[in-house]
């Protein structure tokens, strides 16, 4: 993917999982990166290993905060375009997963799931868009296979992948005329520290991989890696004739039926 050498892209949730195997991805292509989060040690291990592939220090650079807050978003795009000039690629990729019910979850929890997944990127966006307007460079979001389909026990986590999914689309329509595109992808089951920091035992979360063998079609988990190259296809420009996709990186599993 010659087209992201030396793409400024901004990756937020970059400190662990999803973000973090992303911006690895993108600094193995030579992008220059804008890595957020909210743990410092963790993005200077990032940091750390896009150095080790080949980067240079002045090619990455970090910006330590919560994408919750408003005001840390907008030095973020102004660090971002201070730094390097420009702003071609977003990738939203911080998220938390809360788990419960409609009978069980609190307000205070469905505020914190939809401020962190879908008003942070609603932000995020509006912010960075007049410079990827400016570059027409594109947008990628990352959603979750629950954004398609319902699954119980975690319905506002649900609730707010399914809002990611029609703000890509709505964003990619209003967007499309002046040559930028948005898409989002959607994971499935990927090894991550997600589901325990949504409150998964060890022991639970080992029975759940395990189960996962059953509930994905190609019969495992995802791993950080293979959603990262789809991000990366998704910024590219292999994939210059798409947008308002939410492309399933899911081992088959919204496709599946219990029977």
């Amino acid at each position: 993917m010659a087209s992201l050498k030396d793409k400024v892209v901004i990756v937020t949730g970059a400190s662990s999982g999803i973000g973090a195997g992303t911006a690895i991805h993108f600094a193995s292509l030579g992008s220059r990166l804008v890595l957020c989060g909210r743990n410092e040690d963790n993005l200077k291990g990032v940091k750390g290993k896009c150095i080790q592939l080949g980067l240079t220090g002045e090619k990455v650079t970090l910006s330590v905060g919560d994408v919750t807050n408003e005001e840390f978003c907008q030095d973020l795009i102004k660090h971002s375009v201070e730094k390097f000039g420009r702003i071609d690629i977003l990738v939203n990729s911080a998220g938390i997963l809360v788990s419960g019910g409609i009978e069980k979850l609190t307000l205070e929890d469905y505020d914190r799931q939809m401020d962190v997944n879908v008003r942070s990127i609603f932000i995020l966006t509006k912010l960075a868009l007049p410079h990827i307007l400016a570059t027409r460079g594109n947008i990628v979001n990352v959603s979750s296979v629950t954004g398609m389909r319902s699954f119980p026990g975690v319905v506002a986590y649900n609730m707010s992948k399914a809002a990611v999914d029609h703000l890509t689309r709505s964003v990619a329509l209003e967007v499309a005329s002046r040559g930028v595109r948005v898409n989002a992808v959607n994971p499935g089951v990927i090894i991550t520290e997600c589901h325990k920091r949504g409150g998964m035992s060890e022991e639970d979360y080992a029975k759940f991989l395990e189960h996962s063998k059953e509930t994905h079609a190609l019969g495992r988990p995802g791993t950080v890696e293979e959603v990262a190259r789809a991000i990366a296809f998704l910024a590219s420009d292999d994939a210059s004739f798409i947008t308002g996709h939410t492309l399933p990186v899911d081992g088959g599993r919204n496709i599946m039926c219990p029977r």
